[in-house]
This record gives C-alpha cells, structure tokens and sequence, in this order.
C-alpha cells in the first residue's frame, strides 16, 4: 500500500515538472520578435550633366599631293632634258631644255601663246610677263589693272634683255613662247611621261601641288553634309590625330563604261603639314563632324523612359516621372530638355 502510494507520488510529481517546463517554453517562444522583410535593392542614379555632343562619320581618304595633271611644253624643236620625279617648279628656275636651250617657269594663268618682241602689243599674255619679271626683281613699270591692257613697253624689253642675261640666253628683247613653262604655282613632278628626243607639244610630266593634301572619293550619297571650310581630324596611320580643313568638293567624270555610281572628291588641306613630315604617300581616314551641340543637358541613353503614350520621360529617385523632349544623340548620351530639367539633377538608370 506504502509503496503504491510512492509510485502515484513520483509519477504526479514527473508530471508537474514536465507541465512547469512547457510553460515556461511557451512564453520565451511568443516573446522573439516577427522576421524583418528583405531590404529593398537600391536603386542605380546618374545625374544630368551639361556636355558637348557630336557625330561624326569617317571617310577612308589618302595621303599624297592630290590629283596630278599634264604639262605640255609649246613651240618646236626636240626635249634634251627632263625633270626628275620629285623635282619642285619654283618661279624663275629651270625645268627642262629644249634643243639645250633652258625653258624656265613662270606663274600666271595666261599662257604664252604668241613672240612677244613689238613694242606696244597689250594683252594678258604681256600682264604675265611683266609680273613674272618684277617678281624676279627686274624693273618693268606700273602695269594696269586690267591685265588685257598691260603693254610691251621699251621698259618691259630692257627688262627681259636684263632676265635674259641672267639665265644665259641671248639677249634680245622678245620672248619666244617655247622658252617659258606657265603654271599657276609652285608645282612638284609626280611623274615623267615623255623621254628624250620628244616634241615639246607631247604629254611631258605629270605635276601636283608642292603641299601635301588629303583626297577622298566618295560616292556622292555618302557626300551629305561634306562642306567646304568645315573642319576635320585627319587620322595617320600610326594612330595620331591631325587638324585640317575641307579645301574642296567636286563632282568626279563617271568612268568610261559607266560601271561605278557617281563619287564626289573631297580634298582636305592639313594645318599642320609639319606632323606628315616623313610620309610621302599613306592611306588614311578624315573624320568629319556632321552634327554638334555645344553645353547641352544629357543623361546616358539608359536612362530614358518610353512612354506609351509616346515620346520619353526621365524618372526620379522617388518614383515621379519627367516627361523630356530629346535632341542629338552620340554615341551612349543623349541631348535631353524640360520643365525641371536641370544640370545636376539625380535620375533613375536602368544601368
């Protein structure tokens, strides 16, 4: 019986301390605070920024001394001496000879076409004369303004007599059309076409001009917004950048068989020719700028907003949109304007 009644004791007593435990459990479990939601991701700004943006375009061009162009010497008689490739026609000095006798350059846009030996006779011919040798320091008078009334005075003869003892030729007062080469500049040989023993009249030399230019051809749909005047970046073949400036554009005679779309020549003239010291002839590429904004508003394309009901908006970091009106694009920035669009203004980007 005393042991019965130990047993139901101990059990009762198990049972107590087994409830006691779960209570205290129960409350330490209710007491841990709720789990916090994951923290929102940040969201990724970029700010509005004044810039300069421009598109340009390349065109594949080469460097040389631009197009060359024949020359044919006048009158009669057999060449004795050619010029050499490379060679410079400067005003005043000889280029070749014909029967050995020495056929210097003179500049002007008038060629001799007639012996000039009677005093009196006018023309442009005689402008050419006259400014050619009192550029030679030899002393012909005032010439008239009016190059067709320029005229072969005893002041012009005694001058010639004075150039023609200098380049030691005989002296006698005239001017014989064979014995002077007129080009409109300094020109450089690009090549020799003719050998000795040739007439005068044939094909005898190709020349260019003495600086050097860079031409592109190109067909004439790529010709868009190619301007003369424009400026442009001239790019060498080892990477550097050379400022120059369009000189010209004109149209190319489409070959014989007709084969090839129109192209336009694009000459461009360097600003500084120092920096192509070295290079005779090099392909290259002319950059050229055909649209520009100078410290406008932009934002990276990514950060613009199609709207659906058409046309774009900038979002702020607080959710509100900004509708924009947008203007040049370059490369990954966008011109962008608005009310409230303002230099230094935080923008949501998508990157």
């Amino acid at each position: 019986m005393r042991t019965t009644l130990r047993r139901t004791a101990v059990a009762t007593a198990g049972a107590l301390v087994v409830i006691a435990a779960i209570g205290v459990a129960v409350p330490l479990l209710r007491s841990r605070p709720p789990a916090a939601d994951p923290p929102a991701p940040a969201v990724k700004t970029t700010t509005v920024r004044k810039a300069d943006l421009a598109n340009t375009r390349s065109l594949a061009a080469e460097l040389g001394f631009g197009a060359p162009r024949p020359v044919k010497g006048t009158g009669t008689g057999t060449v004795t001496k050619l010029p050499a490739v490379g060679d410079v026609a400067e005003r005043g000095e000889v280029l070749f000879r014909v029967d050995d006798q020495p056929v210097t350059v003179f500049f002007g846009a008038t060629p001799f076409f007639r012996r000039l030996e009677a005093p009196g006779t006018k023309g442009s011919d005689v402008a050419v004369l006259m400014d050619n040798l009192a550029a030679l320091g030899h002393q012909v008078g005032l010439r008239p303004d009016d190059d067709t009334k320029a005229e072969f005075t005893p002041k012009v003869v005694a001058a010639l007599k004075r150039w023609q003892q200098a380049v030691g030729v005989e002296q006698t007062g005239a001017l014989d059309p064979g014995r002077v080469l007129v080009l409109d500049g300094p020109a450089r040989v690009a090549s020799v076409k003719a050998q000795l023993g040739a007439t005068p009249t044939e094909e005898l030399f190709e020349v260019t001009p003495t600086t050097r230019l860079v031409t592109a051809r190109v067909p004439a749909p790529d010709a868009g917004g190619v301007t003369a005047a424009a400026p442009v970046l001239v790019v060498l073949p080892d990477g550097r950048e050379t400022p120059g400036k369009i000189a010209s554009t004109a149209p190319l005679a489409p070959p014989p068989d007709g084969g090839q779309d129109p192209r336009v020549e694009v000459v461009v003239t360097l600003d500084r020719p120092d920096d192509v010291t070295g290079l005779a002839t090099a392909p290259v590429q002319v950059k050229i700028t055909t649209e520009s904004r100078t410290g406008v508003l932009t934002v990276p394309l990514e950060a613009l907003i199609a709207l659906k009901e058409g046309g774009y908006a900038l979002q702020l970091p607080d959710g509100g949109l900004k509708a924009v009106k947008t203007g040049l694009y370059s490369l990954n920035r966008v011109e962008v304007s608005g009310d409230g669009i303002v230099d230094g203004l935080q923008v949501v980007t998508a990157q």
